[in-house]
Formats: structure tokens, sequence, C-alpha cells
């Protein structure tokens, strides 16, 4: 895909043998914006996994201290009181069989978070096809699967983020908006990283984290080093 020329004017400034510190790739990556909207700051890290491998999968969840600044989505698989309380706490969607059998259905998604109560698990598998390879299904490992469905809606409304790794054993995800203060956009990226650096599987070996870099919407990538 071809480059415009402020893409490439941009990328020029950035040093892509370079490690830079947290604070320079920041004030980069705020020169480096490339869209008239308020882009997203991305963080991407290659992890020295075997993706293959079922226990070598990367997955967990961290509050950002800022939160993400992006609106999310999202639905509750509850019934009953549950559902009342997810409701309570702010959930876009919430329903229990009745929304399972729709989904399998329509074969249609249309939030960005799943959560569910342990209860519920027994009846996701008639649509596992279906957020599965949307990483949408709840799972105990991101804390999706709660009893206490208000306060996990609360924390995700909030800014706390779910990761895992995609097939070629990286992890990409939102820590910000690039009108957020440099500060604020240092701490999400410092919890975001020690987040998934405590998500290390026990079997990997060598080199976890092989590279980290972060760019804004669209804009070039820049090397981090967190030394």
């Amino acid at each position: 895909m071809p480059r415009s020329k402020r893409y490439k004017e941009l990328a020029a400034k950035i040093d892509p043998k370079k490690l830079y510190l947290a604070d320079e790739a920041i004030a980069l990556l705020k020169q480096s914006a490339n869209t008239k909207f308020d882009g997203s700051v991305e963080l991407h890290v290659r992890l020295g996994i075997d993706a293959t491998k079922g226990e070598q999968q990367v997955r967990g969840t961290v509050p950002l201290p800022h939160g993400s600044g992006k609106t999310v989505v999202i639905a509750v698989f509850a019934e009953g009181d549950k559902a009342a309380e997810a409701k309570k706490a702010g959930a876009d969607i919430v329903g229990g069989a009745d929304l399972i059998e729709e989904i399998k259905t329509s074969g249609k998604v249309n939030f960005e978070l799943a959560v569910a109560t342990p209860d519920m698990m027994k009846h996701m598998a008639k649509v596992a096809k279906v957020l599965g390879p949307k990483g949408l299904m709840p799972s105990p490992k991101n804390e999706t699967v709660s009893a206490d469905v208000a306060k996990t809606v609360s924390e995700l409304k909030k800014g706390k983020v779910a990761f895992k790794n995609d097939t070629t054993g990286n992890v990409h995800m939102v820590i910000g908006k690039v009108s957020f203060k440099p500060e604020q956009i240092k701490e999400n990226l410092i919890a975001a990283v020690d987040a998934i650096r405590k998500s290390k599987p026990a079997s990997s070996k060598g080199t976890y984290m092989q590279h980290i870099s972060m760019n804004a919407t669209m804009g070039p990538g820049i090397a981090v080093s967190l030394a």
C-alpha cells in the first residue's frame, strides 16, 4: 500500500534503528499524529512465545490509569437479578438464552466486549463459533466470566482493557488518545507493559518481550525502550 507524502515526512523524523525512551517516543508520537480526528495511541508488543501452543497463550486485563479514551459497547450474558445489575452498571446489551439464540441464528454481533455470569457459560458453547474467532468469548483468564457483573462492567467502562496475543505472537492494544497529556500516555503505557510482562507463560523460554512499539492511528511506528 503506497504511503502518502505526509506519512513519509512524518516517518523521516523517526530513526527506525533507535529505541526511544518513553518520553521521547510519546513526544514523537504526538508530532506524528496523521489524522484530523483525535487518533488512538496504539501499543504493539512482539513476544517470544510459540503461539501455536495452548500453554503459551498470553491473555489478561489491565486497568489503564487514565482509560483508553474509547467508549466500548459491552454485552452481558446474564439472567434474573444479575441481568438487572448489569443494566444498572451501564451494560449496553443484556440477555440470556434469548441473546444467545439471536447471535446463533443471525451470526451477527454488535458489541466489542462480552461478559457472562458463570452459570451462563454452559450455554455459550452455542455461539462459540461466532464469538471465538472474534476474540469475544467470555473467559475466566481475562476476567470476563464473573459473578459480580456490575463490578466487571463498571471497571471495563472506566478503562479496564483486555489483551491477548494474536496468531503471530503479538499483542496489540489501544492505550489512550493522542489528545491525552504525555504523562497520562506514559502511565498507561507502563501499566500495559507491566501487565503483559506479568502474563508471561511459565513454558516460554528466551527473551519474552522482544520488541515494543507505539504509533498514533495511521502514524509511523516508534520503537520503545522502557529501560
